[in-house]
């Protein structure tokens, strides 16, 4: 079984959907439908039932998925263990990270990596830092540099590469803007917050759990470029990292003290590749104070 014809079956039984799949491999329809076609044939077994626009894995189909991901990732490692008995530095890396880390965090670190080593497939792919992590617990991708949880996974090793402190904001004509404030008076106004479950929310409302601050309406967004928009126009008051809040009215609370910290996180049983060893390194190089925003 080719890797290839592989792939295109876990993108097919992926998204559902052969177009789909053309797009996620970077290939045209018809040659996602040959190589799936090939498999077939050499299986025996049709993998999917085309009834119609809807596309359904079939029992066969079924059965070969596991097998497909664990015969894909056995031979992604085998290249690994043998691109690392040399020095040279290429093949694909698959990095995840968050819209933030990745906006205005990464981007120094990854222009040099990208100049110093150009025969590395860099693949990177936005999520919200629960997913990046999760997706690096499932050995999905080699690496991910994101919102670091509080009790990371035991399947996880991490690194704090970056400290990233935040605080309650206002648009500069927001009411609380104006005068002296004491932590309950947020209560009055409406909250514009990352949403419940995520880790920047965890800690947000620990925080707030001390301080007796209980938004009665709280407004939610994963982005916080959207989250400092909505700040900016007035919707409400919110919380973001320091290095955001040039145009904002940062609110002075007494005993009110928010930080979370940002790193990067692999599978602790994961070979590294050369190339994800040296991108490990020019991170845990770069300079944890600084903000390239």
């Amino acid at each position: 079984m080719l890797p290839e014809n592989l792939k295109a079956f876990l993108a097919v039984a992926n998204t559902g959907s052969f177009s789909e799949a053309a797009q996620t491999l970077h290939l045209t329809q018809p040659a996602v439908s040959k190589r799936v076609a090939a498999l077939e044939s050499e299986l025996g077994q049709p993998l999917f039932d085309r009834i119609g626009r809807r596309i359904s894995v079939t029992e066969a189909g079924r059965v070969l998925l596991p097998r497909a991901r664990l015969i894909l990732e056995d031979l992604a490692e085998t290249r690994r263990l043998l691109d690392n008995l040399s020095d040279r530095v290429e093949g694909p890396l698959i990095l995840a990270t968050s819209h933030h880390v990745g906006l205005r965090r990464l981007p120094p670190v990854l222009e040099a990596f990208a100049r110093r080593y150009p025969a590395v497939e860099l693949d990177i792919r936005f999520m919200e830092s629960e997913e990046a992590c999760r997706a690096a617990e499932l050995g999905q991708v080699d690496l991910a540099v994101v919102t670091l949880p509080e009790q990371p996974s035991p399947l996880l090793t991490w690194q704090r590469i970056w400290d990233d402190p935040l605080a309650a904001m206002v648009a500069k004509d927001h009411p609380l803007a104006s005068r002296t404030c004491i932590p309950e008076d947020l209560n009055g106004y409406p909250a514009i917050l990352p949403p419940e479950g995520t880790f920047t929310r965890r800690l947000v409302n620990a925080a707030f759990s001390t301080q007796d601050i209980t938004p009665t309406r709280v407004l939610e967004t994963h982005y916080l470029e959207t989250l400092q928009m909505m700040i900016s126009i007035g919707l409400g008051w919110g919380v973001l990292p320091l290095s955001m809040g040039a145009e904002l009215h940062h609110l002075e609370l007494p005993g009110l003290t928010m930080h979370r910290e940002l790193g990067w996180v692999t599978h602790r049983d994961r070979t590294r590749s050369n190339a994800a060893s040296v991108l490990l390194a020019m991170l845990e190089g770069a300079d944890a104070p600084s903000d390239p925003a």
